[in-house]
């Protein structure tokens, strides 16, 4: 069997985040990526100009094409927008057994915000119950508990404990806006505390991080790994392509890390 993953994001046109960093990372571990498109944003290295969302009906059918047809391994979704998008993936992936992984897109790399005020609390009461995996950085496991980011690792485990008690079966909350030479992440599960360490790249190009993690945990379920296993294989490889990203010289602002680290790009 082929192993498929689906994601459910926003399209990113400057092509370092969103659905296109996602079909790129489930591609470069050998799954094959499928796509339902939430929102269309103008966006490059240094700003997102502007937003559009997609109509609810033509995101449900997207769902309902993919679900109808693919074997669908696993789902990855990002980027939402909005609380009547929420509730259509929602109720499109009501009939879905497999495994979740829900990345709460709060705010673009540049600063610019992804998700309406008025989306979060839907996020919370109709898709976080559902996700297998939540993968939140700090900032956004903070918006999520209207609390303060986390600032130690007892304070990440906290927040993460928090957030499954709102439903999720697992959370990985991301150290990447955190500080010190080590990036710590650490994924809170219902049998215990799992940590994934790696010292911090210094690099401006981190555009997309978020979104290449969640997508290669996904696509690690789709192969069939434990949650575990696929977070461990994907902060990895997240880290490869963080320290190859200088390799690339995309746009003049947060560029993209590099998916495909090791098919090519090398010599830089």
């Amino acid at each position: 069997m082929t192993a498929i993953a689906l994601t459910i994001a926003g399209s990113d046109s400057g092509g370092g985040a969103g659905i296109q960093a996602d079909l790129k990372a489930m591609s470069a571990l050998g799954v094959f990526g499928a796509s339902v498109i939430t929102a269309v944003t103008a966006q490059n290295t240094q700003a997102v100009t502007a937003v559009h969302g997609i109509p609810t009906d033509i995101v449900r059918a997207q769902i309902d094409a993919v679900l109808s047809d693919l074997n669908v391994g696993a789902v990855k979704i990002g980027m939402l927008a909005t609380p009547e998008i929420i509730q259509a993936v929602a109720y499109g992936l009501s009939g879905y057994d497999g495994p979740i992984v829900l990345d709460p897109v709060m705010v673009a790399k540049s600063g610019d915000p992804l998700l309406q005020e008025d989306a979060i609390s839907a996020l919370s009461e109709t898709l976080l119950p559902r996700a297998t995996l939540l993968t939140p950085n700090l900032p956004e496991a903070a918006r999520l508990l209207n609390g303060a980011p986390a600032e130690t690792t007892e304070q990440m485990a906290a927040q993460g404990t928090a957030l499954m008690d709102l439903g999720a079966q697992a959370v990985l909350m991301k150290g990447g806006h955190g500080s010190g030479d080590i990036c710590e992440d650490l994924l809170i599960t219902g049998t215990g505390l799992h940590a994934f360490s790696a010292p911090r790249i210094a690099t401006r190009n981190t555009h997309g991080t978020g979104c290449t993690l969640s997508s290669a945990i996904a696509a690690g379920l789709a192969k069939g790994l434990p949650l575990e296993q696929a977070a461990e294989a994907a902060h990895g490889y997240l880290h490869a392509a963080i320290r190859a990203a200088d390799q690339l010289q995309i746009g003049s602002g947060h560029g993209p890390v590099h998916h495909f680290h090791a098919q090519w790009g090398h010599d830089g």
